[in-house]
């Protein structure tokens, strides 16, 4: 995530700069430098949306783990039973 943040810092720079060098008097349009603010709306947007999800994320990791130790558990028990019984 924070290499995601430090790209887009990056091109918010490089774009107002070309925008600011090369497009001084962008008539009639929207103003570019607005639309990079913009950008900058969205990326706080994105970085609260991250910060609400890290959590889920950690715990569908958690779960994911507990299923499958529980999973492993069972197939162990399983082939322990087919050995006292003589099955297979």
């Amino acid at each position: 995530f924070q290499k995601a943040d430090s790209d887009l810092d990056y091109i918010q720079y490089r774009l107002e700069y070309e925008i600011k060098t090369n497009y001084p008097d962008s008539a009639g349009k929207k103003n570019p430098v607005t639309l990079l603010k913009e950008l900058s709306a969205i990326k706080s947007r994105y970085q609260t949306l991250h910060a609400r999800f890290k959590p889920i994320a950690v715990e569908h990791k958690e779960t994911k783990s507990r299923i499958c130790a529980t999973f492993n558990k069972t197939v162990t028990l399983i082939q322990e039973l087919q050995k006292q019984t003589d099955l297979k």
